[in-house]
């Protein structure tokens, strides 16, 4: 069964940094197709729509939403089947639940990892 499971969401204060990571796992991510895929890392803030805030591709060539350009980093680990997001100088309104999913997007997805930015 495909998973897709976030981790390391916190409380912070503003200014702060933490590291997300999404491990998946299943016949979708097996072998070496993990590596040809393009993945994302979204966040969905209360009353708000999911929104796409980081991408990675083959080859690790990756965008950012001008949001959160210069503060975070997505990075992946095709061995582990694993993708990060490094957040740092974090602001309250990067307070969500921060998700990942392949792109384009799976219909599954994953419980999601709470960020609190609040002092």
């Amino acid at each position: 069964q495909e998973q897709l499971v976030e981790s390391g969401g916190g409380l912070v204060q503003p200014g702060g940094s933490l590291r997300l990571s999404c491990q998946t796992s299943g016949i979708a991510f097996s072998g070496d197709v993990f590596s040809t895929y393009a993945m994302g890392w979204f966040r969905q803030a209360p009353g708000k729509q999911r929104e796409l805030v980081a991408r990675i591709f083959p080859y690790s060539v990756t965008y950012y939403a001008d949001s959160v350009k210069g503060r975070f980093t997505i990075s992946r680990d095709n061995r582990k089947k694993a993708v990060y997001l490094q957040m740092t100088s974090l602001k309250p309104e990067d307070t969500a639940v921060y998700y990942c999913n392949r792109l384009p997007e799976f219909r599954f997805w994953g419980q999601g990892t709470q960020v609190t930015v609040s002092s």
